[in-house]
């Protein structure tokens, strides 16, 4: 499996967010913390506040935050929403497959198996393990306080 790059930076923001309680984030401090893309981050925040993970204030003094607390945010649920699907073979798309093969093929299936375990691997960790030791997340992005 690979994600994409929209989905890496929400995983990064989110994990910014939860070792950062309490206080408004700019995406500015973000995008400076990774070496990351500002205008790519505008997006990633965009769609991690349509999908409920985070919380935009416009404005001066504005910022982010979780929309809610970190161990109510499922890692596989952040992952599902930043994907745009998860068709890692050609025969995962029933409308573009055109593998001979198909009809007899096991391998599908396998990677089939292989897709739900991974997700479920996903569904059990929330932002909240992920940011459980906060010391040292903060320190590598130069976070004081």
């Amino acid at each position: 499996m690979r994600l994409t790059l929209h989905t890496d930076y929400a995983l990064r923001l989110l994990m910014h967010l939860a070792v950062t309680p309490g206080r408004l984030v700019t995406i500015t401090e973000v995008a400076e913390a990774f070496a990351i893309s500002r205008n790519h981050l505008v997006k990633v925040a965009h769609e991690l506040g349509k999908a409920g993970f985070v919380e935009t204030m416009r404005g001066r003094g504005g910022g982010l935050r979780l929309a809610r607390p970190p161990e109510k945010i499922v890692i596989g649920d952040v992952v599902r929403a930043m994907e745009e699907d998860f068709r890692i073979v050609e025969c995962f798309d029933r409308e573009a497959n055109t593998c001979c093969i198909a009809p007899a093929c096991r391998l599908k299936r396998l990677l089939r198996d292989a897709l739900d375990a991974w997700a479920s691997v996903l569904d059990e960790a929330t932002l909240a393990d992920l940011a459980a030791k906060p010391a040292p997340l903060r320190r590598l992005l130069a976070l004081t306080a």
